[in-house]
């Protein structure tokens, strides 16, 4: 099948290198040139394992391509998926205008019946408003094209996100037409080969789908957190805890380990925009502001820690972070905990050295310019350099090759045996026994 991917970002490069990975001739759009060019050439300018191959691989068979022309890619499909960014406004809501400037453009290009289908993460009535759009344009042209609107959300983890398309918990569609959902089913077919993973539902019950799934998942992460800090004050052990509840068939393990706060590009931005919606509605989202803000409490637990241990004034003294990206996996700095930490500790007069195995880069170009400029912040690219002189270790991300470190190594190169783990990595009895002074989240240190 020939496809048009507008939007390269994450989702779109993604959905668009994975679905020519089937066999579909794939088109990529988009609006940057210096961007299109690189990606002709297969430079890759986000770290998704393994989407570096398939992009390579789908370019030299030529089934996958980019331009920053959408008329030339609609000329040969008539399969259209938006997958550019909907980023929060300053009310919260997610913000619509690109999503409804391709919308016009496709209304402005259409030449015979298609299928146009968000792949962005969008409010409940989006698809009504894309269908609205293209039917003004296609009237100003005084053209009567037939076209339908699916809503057909992502679920793609970042760190995992190939694998995550190529095989999906669940396909959602959503859509009234029958003929719009044979073409996703056909579409889809090679994805739900071994058993039927698809589910059609309406366009706005896929649309809350989306927000809901991302909601879900920020609220098990919160509530633990919650749990944990409890923990904290009451002398218990949280990982028990965790093992006991995980244990139970209802509950299960995912989403329920304690930390210093989630990030990225989804959940906190999603988590806003549902209770924008629900504020729209004439609705109080209770439950969806306590995780909100247990969230942006969250990240501000280790520079308390740090406070409480060392004082609130740190001039003169030297931190130690592991973790820069707001997940393992991924180079995306997105709402990441590690920019709230580092902003406590430079703002307390703190200096940090810090390493992260691959957003180095990124944080060179998304953090404060004046961090650099002034030694407040230094990036190493070896994990043990950033201990040296140190007074602590800070583990923000909890990337595989923080996990067992050499403990004897780091306990030599620190100015004192201190450790606070934002991720609960490490035995706290084993790092007592090594004599360490460990700060968890909620572990009986």
């Amino acid at each position: 099948m020939n496809l048009t991917v507008i939007g390269t970002g994450y989702v779109g490069l993604v959905t668009g290198a994975c679905f020519a990975e089937m066999g579909n001739d794939v088109t990529c759009v988009d609006t940057d040139a210096a961007k299109v060019a690189r990606l002709a050439a297969g430079e890759i300018p986000i770290h998704e394992p393994g989407l570096e191959s398939i992009v390579a691989a789908n370019l030299k068979a030529g089934r996958l391509r980019f331009t920053t022309t959408l008329p030339e890619a609609m000329a040969a499909s008539t399969i259209y998926f938006i997958a550019v960014g909907t980023p929060p406004g300053e009310n919260g809501a997610a913000d619509l205008q690109y999503v409804l400037a391709v919308a016009r453009a496709i209304g402005r290009n259409l030449r015979e019946y298609s299928v146009i289908v968000d792949k962005s993460t969008v409010p409940v009535g989006t698809a009504d408003r894309v269908t609205a759009v293209i039917q003004e344009e296609l009237a100003a042209r005084g053209a009567a094209i037939p076209f339908d609107v699916v809503s057909n959300p992502e679920f793609l983890k970042e760190g995992a996100a190939v694998e995550d398309f190529m095989r999906p918990d669940r396909i959602i569609v959503g859509s009234e037409s029958e003929r719009a959902r044979a073409v996703l089913r056909e579409l889809y077919a090679p994805f739900t080969h071994s058993h039927e993973r698809t589910l059609f539902m309406g366009t706005r019950e896929a649309e809350m789908t989306k927000y809901t799934a991302n909601a879900m998942l920020a609220t098990r992460i919160s509530f633990m957190n919650e749990i944990a800090n409890l923990c904290d004050r009451l002398g218990v052990d949280v990982e028990s805890v965790r093992q006991g509840i995980g244990a139970d068939s209802r509950i299960g393990y995912a989403f329920i380990y304690p930390g210093c706060g989630y990030g990225g590009s989804c959940f906190p931005k999603d988590v806003t925009a549902l209770i924008r919606t629900a504020e729209d509605n004439g609705f109080d989202p209770t439950v969806l502001r306590a995780v909100s803000a247990r969230n942006d409490s969250q990240k501000q637990l280790l520079a308390e820690k740090i406070r409480a241990r060392f004082g609130t004034k740190l001039a003169g003294k030297t931190f130690a972070v592991w973790g820069l990206a707001f997940k393992p996996g991924t180079d995306d700095l997105r709402e990441a905990p590690s920019a709230v930490l580092l902003q406590a500790l430079i703002a307390a007069g703190a200096r940090v050295q810090a390493h992260d195995p691959v957003a180095m880069a990124a944080a060179r170009r998304e953090l404060p310019a004046d961090w650099f400029d002034g030694q407040r912040l230094t990036l190493v690219d070896d994990p043990y350099a950033a201990l040296a002189g140190a007074e602590a270790l800070i583990l923000v991300t909890e990337w595989k090759p923080y996990r067992h470190p050499d403990f004897a190594r780091i306990k030599q190169l620190l100015k004192q045996p201190v450790i606070f783990d934002g991720r609960n990595q490490y035995d706290p009895a084993q790092l007592k026994h090594l004599g360490f002074e460990y700060h968890g989240v909620g572990r009986r240190s």
